[in-house]
């Protein structure tokens, strides 16, 4: 048990650094919408709410860290839920949630993949990364548990007690795929690592968050982003997400003993 010292903190609260002397053990956090490179367009000099995805670039916030990370944690897909247009080797390839002519219609679970592929590749090929072994462990999708309409349509989160998991057709849910989606990828990874100093693993934590849509009842964001709007996302109570501390434990000590 240690008090960090908060080291760094930027001016929108996305990147944070804790340093544990006690123990030399650094810990950051780095924000990042899509992982690899995203854009918003700028429409008439106002943030439109439509992105490009580039598969061939990473998000430099974190990958510019990456060869001094020991252990990662990685995860995504909230944010693929949005008209994106998605690139790949200067073409557009797909796009999710959008009708135009000439553009190939893209399931966001397929940009998901080709999003967590992209980025697996890059650190498989990462030759700074070499100096040093490292561990990359991507957490699988989280619901939002919104019910009766997404958030901006009337949806809420306002079930006290959790479900049971017969309260639950995870095999036709949505989320459950996407948990595939990313399992699957994971998998591509390990087949395709090029030397024994980047290992990957999961947090598969998607069944236990199906389960446990008290988590977040109610509103939380009284703030002018969310005014009227239920927030089922941004706020978690004690209790639900905790389990992923004890889950990464488990999977640092079977990595220790060699599993």
């Amino acid at each position: 048990e240690e008090v960090p010292i908060d080291a760094y903190k930027d001016s929108e609260d996305r990147h944070r650094i804790w340093y544990f002397a006690d123990h030399d053990f650094t810990l950051s956090i780095l924000w990042s919408k899509f992982l690899v490179l995203g854009e918003e367009r700028v429409i008439n000099g106002s943030s439109s709410g439509i992105y490009d995805l580039y598969l061939d670039k990473v998000d430099d916030r974190w990958a510019s860290d990456l060869p001094y990370v020991d252990y990662a944690i990685i995860s995504t897909a909230h944010w693929f839920f949005r008209p994106i247009h998605v690139h790949d080797g200067g073409k557009v390839i797909g796009c999710v949630f959008c009708n135009e002519p000439n553009v190939r219609p893209m399931d966001p679970l397929d940009a998901i993949g080709l999003a967590f592929r992209a980025i697996l590749r890059y650190i498989n090929q990462c030759k700074q990364c070499n100096k040093r072994k490292m561990l990359a462990l991507f957490r699988t999708f989280s619901p939002a548990h919104f019910e009766h309409g997404a958030w901006d349509t009337g949806g809420s989160c306002n079930r006290t007690s959790p479900f049971s998991e017969k309260d639950i057709d995870y095999l036709g849910d949505f989320r459950w795929k996407l948990r595939n989606v990313q399992e699957r990828e994971i998998e591509r990874a390990r087949e395709e690592a090029a030397d024994g100093n980047k290992m990957f693993g999961v947090l598969d934590v998607t069944m236990a968050m199906l389960m446990r849509p008290d988590g977040h009842p109610g509103a939380f964001w009284d703030n002018k982003y969310m005014k009227g709007y239920n927030d089922c996302v941004h706020w978690c109570l004690p209790g639900p997400i905790d389990v992923w501390n004890d889950l990464l434990i488990q999977v640092l000590t079977k990595v220790g003993a060699g599993g």
